[in-house]
């Protein structure tokens, strides 16, 4: 009997920008290579033993639209599909000053170029006119990041909002934590930068508040977050109930993380919320139909639509992968 070896490829690509598998930046605050508590979330698990991230994101306006409909101060802002639209929007936003933001699943927009050649995902403008404009050179078009690489993310949608003037900048998150067995909250007096950065420049800067996720978030806990993150005494209550309510959202919509980039003091003396990323434990679609209604596929690998329509759980590799076997 002859044995003979049989080896065969399997190429298959790993979504390094992909929804389900970007670690957020608060979780890398927590334990990625920063540090924050002592680099031991990553040290306990292996390599082999971290699992992939598996998470629904929303676009901007959708996270927006959720804060709004639990009290939460937001811009005011909708969404157009078209240049046309974002004339018509602007005009009933009634601001000269506005922001256009294209509703790209991926970080440093604002640092992005599309395909046309704009530069900035995320301009501002000063009538309905220029949003119309500068609308039409995002609609349709790719934008390339940092996060996106090579293949780049198309925006069909852009998000046109007013633009406010904050006097402080802050940064707030709650996502889970496995060291903690629950929910955390981080904060942080600099906002609206890149958080990784400031966590391992300064680790100091970073407050962190462990939440049990049985008992839920008390007053005082949002309230001493708040006041370490630096916010002026009178709008401490404000904020900590900012926070109590972003934490109901966490907890309604089975959230794995609410990151707010940046949560500001307005020019006008109010706490808001100016941006906002969740993303949602896919193990809850089936109790948060409303919420994976939303999912854009359009920003996703078209492989894990076609596993989703098969209800396969899909994860892409890296590499070759070598099959090894005998026939006689």
């Amino acid at each position: 009997m002859a044995t003979s070896l049989i080896c065969g490829c399997l190429t298959a690509s790993l979504r390094s920008s992909g929804a389900r598998n970007t670690i957020s930046s608060a979780s890398k605050v927590l334990g990625g290579s920063a540090g924050l508590f002592g680099g031991h979330v990553s040290q306990l698990q292996p390599p082999h033993l971290r699992q992939q991230q598996r998470n629904l994101s929303l676009h901007e306006y959708m996270s927006i639209g959720l804060l709004k409909e639990a009290g939460i101060a937001v811009p005011a802002g909708m969404v157009a599909s078209s240049s046309d639209e974002a004339y018509t929007v602007a005009k009933q936003i009634g601001s000269k000053d506005l922001v256009v933001k294209a509703q790209v699943l991926a970080g440093g927009r604002g640092k992005g170029t599309f395909d046309g050649g704009l530069k900035g995902g995320v301009r501002i403008v000063y009538s309905p006119e220029e949003a119309r404009d500068i609308s039409s050179q995002m609609i349709g078009q790719k934008l390339y990041t940092k996060q996106t690489g090579e293949a780049g993310r198309i925006c069909n949608q852009v998000f046109i909002c007013e633009r406010r003037y904050p006097r402080r900048e802050y940064y707030f998150a709650i996502t889970m934590e496995r060291s903690y067995q629950g929910p955390v909250l981080i904060g942080s007096s600099q906002g609206g930068v890149n958080i990784e950065d400031v966590a391992a420049e300064n680790p100091d800067a970073i407050v962190k508040e462990p939440i049990d996720i049985v008992e839920g978030i008390k007053k005082e806990q949002a309230v001493k977050v708040a006041q370490k993150m630096g916010f002026p005494a009178a709008l401490v209550d404000e904020a900590a109930e900012n926070m109590i309510k972003l934490y109901n959202v966490f907890i309604k919509y089975d959230a794995s993380m609410v990151e707010i980039n940046p949560m500001v003091e307005d020019s006008s003396g109010i706490v808001m919320c100016m941006d906002a990323k969740i993303n949602f434990d896919s193990n809850a679609a089936y109790r948060q139909k409303k919420v994976f209604e939303m999912r854009d596929w359009s920003q996703e690998d078209p492989r894990d639509r076609q596993a989703a329509t098969a209800d396969l759980n899909y994860i892409g590799l890296d590499g070759t992968i070598g099959c090894l076997g005998q026939r006689s």
